[in-house]
């Protein structure tokens, strides 16, 4: 049976990642101090992935707003990532660095290696400021994300995380009521 990787801290990686038309170094480092989002998908130039990855776009300005970085993940190089931004309108308005993992270490690191495919699996991570995994989610290759969802998720475990003793219920929004675990709530909800 597979250990949970939640609460777990990232593990070290050192990558190169195509970002705001340069060529830049990214490692764990990068995401300390801050809440991140990484997103492995398996392959530039494919169906689904531009339709999450564009998704993503979409919402890149409200999770910054958010105090988050996201960082895009595949096993292609990052020069894989800059030819698919130059040539497709989806990508060309990603903002996020997009990391290239062709070794499968970072992928490895999270668990979300294909090992005999070579490519990674739609995982989604939401990382805290101290580096540890907060929410890990994980979709076979046809399933596509919902980056409205992912939001929720991050503004759910932001407010965990600065609320002691509360909890977060299903569907629950910013501005909703929350739940402190208790002896007299059991059963009564």
């Amino acid at each position: 049976m597979a250990q949970s990787i939640i609460n777990t801290e990232i593990k070290p990686f050192n990558a190169t990642a195509f970002h705001n038309g340069e060529f830049i170094s990214v490692s764990e480092q990068n995401l300390l101090g801050k809440w991140s989002v990484v997103m492995f998908y398996p392959a530039d130039f494919t169906f689904v992935c531009p339709t999450e990855l564009g998704d993503m776009a979409d919402h890149y300005e409200k999770l910054q707003s958010m105090g988050v970085e996201v960082y895009s993940v595949s096993t292609d190089t990052h020069f894989t990532h800059k030819a698919w931004h130059d040539t497709s309108d989806t990508i060309n308005k990603i903002n996020f660095p997009m990391i290239g993992d062709p070794t499968g270490a970072i992928s490895r690191n999270f668990g979300v290696m294909i090992e005999e495919e070579g490519l990674a699996l739609r995982g989604t991570f939401v990382i805290n400021p101290e580096g540890q995994i907060k929410v890990a989610e994980i979709h076979d290759l046809g399933i596509g994300r919902s980056a409205s969802e992912l939001v929720r998720k991050v503004q759910a475990a932001q407010y965990v995380a600065t609320h002691d003793g509360e909890v977060c219920p299903a569907k629950w929004q910013p501005g909703e009521e929350t739940l402190a675990p208790s002896l007299d709530l059991v059963g009564k909800i």
